[in-house]
């Protein structure tokens, strides 16, 4: 289980570009849970998510993972057990070295530094073939040669091949095409239940966010302004959903992203 408690932070604090990002949220993410969340620009996604992560330390506020309180924890330390994807395909591998030495890396092998065994080297290639990506039969390629697409699903699968305690996709899949996005969306999907991950998604596809996972969130100006689940969740539709902003927030959504996603578009 994760717990954020009253949780705050102010970029530029004193100063003309003061902003507050995070203010008094409280969430409880249950082991299990997929959450998708939603909000418009500036809303607080990614700096919640950098904030579990540990990329700063919050101004006030408790963050416990299982019990554990993690608040002044460093973000090296908490990648142990919180996995992170972001929407830059480019993030999250090492470009000159090869598919083989990445997951080798991730998975605690060794990677270039130490040699695999050739049992070491089927079980990643069996990891790599799963992802249907056509990759088993370029091991050795650097991971620069591949398209964002394989890259972003490679990623995932080095930030899964350790179970973590926490999975946090940042839009990642915002970056790629249609297609692609809806292969790797799939490919999320498949893995967090095979591993029965608990995993938190921000998205700006406001359909996905209704149908992705068990519970919704929706974030403006650093808080949780919706938090909806099971029988709610279900008999929501889209309009739904930006009546329910507006009415919590005092006015209309305005994140293009997000309205041109209620076409599909």
């Amino acid at each position: 289980m994760l717990k954020l408690s009253d949780i705050t932070k102010t970029f530029n604090p004193g100063t003309v570009n003061e902003k507050t990002a995070l203010s008094h949220l409280n969430l409880t993410v249950n082991d299990g849970d997929f959450i998708s969340i939603i909000g418009s620009n500036g809303a607080g996604k990614s700096t919640l998510f950098n904030a579990i992560a540990g990329s700063f330390m919050v101004d006030s506020g408790r963050i416990e993972l299982d019990e554990k309180d993690i608040t002044f924890m460093p973000e090296h330390e908490r990648a142990r057990t919180i996995g992170r994807l972001f929407q830059d395909p480019l993030k999250g591998t090492a470009p000159d070295m090869s598919i083989e030495e990445n997951l080798a890396l991730a998975a605690g092998s060794g990677g270039w530094l130490s040699v695999l065994s050739k049992t070491e080297r089927s079980v990643l290639r069996e990891k790599v073939a799963l992802l249907n990506m056509g990759l088993e039969d370029r091991m050795n390629s650097p991971v620069g040669l591949l398209s964002g697409g394989q890259r972003q699903a490679l990623t995932l699968l080095m930030a899964t091949i350790n179970p973590p305690k926490i999975l946090l996709l940042d839009e990642h899949t915002a970056a790629l095409d249609p297609a692609t996005s809806v292969k790797v969306n799939e490919l999320t999907d498949k893995i967090v239940s095979e591993n029965k991950l608990t995993c938190l998604m921000i998205t700006h596809n406001m359909q996905s966010a209704l149908v992705t996972g068990n519970r919704t969130l929706m974030m403006e100006d650093g808080n949780i302004i919706l938090n909806i689940s099971g029988d709610e969740r279900s008999g929501l539709t889209v309009d739904d959903l930006l009546t329910m902003f507006r009415t919590r927030s005092g006015r209309a959504l305005d994140n293009d992203r997000i309205l041109l996603s209620k076409n599909g578009i």
